[in-house]
């Protein structure tokens, strides 16, 4: 039996992977989706070891002074995640989100101890659909209260501690669980730092592996497309952002676009045929791999992470 662990940051990743043999029957397709449970973290998102990542790095390289307030924008994941790391450590923690975002989720930061300010929608936005103008203005406030807070900003788009968490820990524990049989990964694109992180790993290990973004149906900036739907449902990412600094270098072996109904209906089939209650961008993972199996990959091993859980979504229509 393991030992009692010294904090909750030591139950953050080992989260299990299990196959989507009844949804992948229940779509009719050949070959395996092998989904890494990340909604099981602590925060109930994957976001925790981003958080853990960037605050443990901040550290090392006393970027970060012990008590300083941490300030970072987010869609409620990352934010729970550093409310969890800061609360443990000590520092104060400034949670700045979109009002488009489900209430669930700032109810929960403040829960663990974050101070949360909500930001207003732009002109013409709708509620459950945070644009990157939107984010943008989260990002403008957030930069705002950090100088006046004289905080650290813990940055989940440029600090290097975001795709490091997940080439350490993301990356080796897909590789293992899976003994080494996967073929291909994909995953829905909010930072980038999963996708990088995990695709840098696995690559490493076998480097015919194939690695695919994904993104919004109409907001596919990252495959060189126009934006022509900017407001889709997925909450969490596709923020049309072309220019992140994670996937810069990188190379893809293709592009995968989810519209918000599919990734809606595929979260439902989650729940109902795996017992899985997820979020938004799970569904639009498990779509991508879907689309994988019945193209290039069929009859193959696809790996996703499940990002977040249905919990955070109650109050949308994600559940009906």
């Amino acid at each position: 039996m393991n030992c009692p662990s010294r904090s909750i940051l030591e139950a953050i990743g080992n989260t299990p992977l299990v196959k989507l043999d009844r949804l992948t029957k229940h779509y009719g397709c050949d070959g395996t989706i092998l989904a890494k449970l990340d909604h099981l973290n602590p925060g109930f998102s994957k976001k925790d070891r981003a958080a853990f990542g960037v605050i443990e790095a901040a550290e090392r390289d006393e970027a970060l002074a012990p008590g300083q307030t941490v300030v970072e924008l987010t869609s409620g994941n990352m934010g729970t995640g550093l409310a969890i790391v800061c609360g443990v450590k000590g520092y104060p923690f400034v949670a700045v989100m979109s009002k488009g975002n489900s209430p669930e989720r700032a109810k929960m930061m403040a829960a663990l101890g974050a101070e949360v300010v909500l930001v207003d929608q732009l002109p013409g936005s709708r509620l459950g659909e945070v644009s990157g103008a939107d984010l943008a203005e989260v990002d403008r406030v957030a930069t705002e209260l950090t100088l006046e807070r004289n905080a650290f900003r813990a940055d989940q788009f440029r600090r290097e501690g975001n795709p490091s968490s997940h080439e350490h820990t993301t990356g080796p524990e897909l590789w293992k669980q899976s003994g080494g049989s996967i073929d291909a990964f994909c995953d829905f694109v909010g930072s980038g730092g999963t996708l990088a992180g995990a695709s840098k790993y696995l690559r490493g290990q076998n480097p015919k592996i194939r690695c695919y973004p994904i993104e919004p149906a109409g907001a596919a900036v990252i495959a060189g497309q126009t934006v022509t739907k900017p407001d889709h449902p997925i909450q969490g990412g596709g923020y049309a952002m072309a220019d992140l600094d994670f996937l810069r270098g990188m190379s893809w072996d293709g592009f995968l676009q989810i519209d918000g109904e599919t990734a809606r209906q595929t979260t439902r089939d989650l729940a109902r045929y795996e017992g899985i209650f997820a979020g938004f961008s799970a569904g639009a993972n498990v779509a991508g791999a879907i689309e994988l199996l019945r193209g290039a990959h069929k009859g193959q091993t696809i790996a996703v992470i499940i990002c977040d859980s249905g919990l955070k979504y109650l109050s949308t229509d994600l559940f009906g």
